[in-house]
């Protein structure tokens, strides 16, 4: 069965303090992103890989992956104005009518490959397979009114990518208008009625957001190479 595996970057990095994007940001001398593609690479070179970035960030993507000798074969396809768009987008460079699709975070390179080929094992069974964690921590859930209540914690799961479906069905799900409470791509699945089949994730499969992160992201790359 073909599958395709659609990598988002569209952040500006805003959180990050830094003038240079997230994405393109350099740990264990390179970029995350280039970390990102060589893990589904790694896994099957066959994936279909599409990179989904801001036009704007096109000449200078071209720039790194010469700067960096990087030659992962991918597709570079144009984000839009919002994570849903950007996807959408994805999807319709994908010519096929069948198959399998991961989407995943640009800036998740710490994905475990067990875990992408899982995803696609099971949104094979089931038509979507959703990456989560259990929660460590004890969690209350906060009301309008300034007030807070414990909440049983094994009812809940960390969300992460990949999210794995089935190709014509995810692309059904996003013929749609776009909603506020679209925050993911199982959102929109389940939009169309559809129920989502959750998976175990990794821990270490951190969405690098802050300067701490980074930290934690050289950490992880150290203790990789110590293994």
């Amino acid at each position: 069965m073909n599958r395709a595996a659609i990598i988002v970057a569209g952040g500006r990095g805003a959180r990050m303090g830094s003038p240079i994007p997230k994405q393109y940001l350099e740990i264990g001398g390179k970029p995350v992103l280039m970390w990102t593609l060589e893990v589904f690479y790694q896994l099957d070179p066959s994936i279909k890989l599409v990179l989904v970035i801001p036009e704007v960030d096109f000449s200078f993507w071209q720039e790194l992956c010469q700067q960096f000798g990087f030659t992962v074969p991918h597709e570079v396809v144009a984000g839009g104005m919002s994570r849903f768009q950007s996807v959408k987008n994805g999807l319709n460079s994908i010519s096929w009518k069948d198959g399998l699709v991961a989407i995943h975070d640009g800036v998740r390179p710490f994905v475990s490959p067990e875990v992408i080929s899982l995803g696609y094992d099971k949104a094979a069974e089931y038509g979507s397979a959703i990456a989560v964690t259990p929660l460590k921590d004890s969690i209350r859930k906060l009301t309008d009114e300034n007030k807070s209540f414990y909440q049983e914690r094994q009812y809940f799961r960390l969300v992460q990518t990949p999210q794995t479906f089935d190709l014509k069905m995810i692309k059904q799900a996003f013929d749609v208008t776009e909603l506020h409470h679209f925050t993911d791509d199982a959102t929109v699945f389940e939009h169309q009625g559809r129920q989502v089949y959750l998976i175990a994730g990794n821990y270490e499969n951190i969405k690098i957001t802050t300067p701490e992160d980074m930290e934690y992201a050289q950490f992880l790359l150290h203790r990789r190479k110590g293994d």
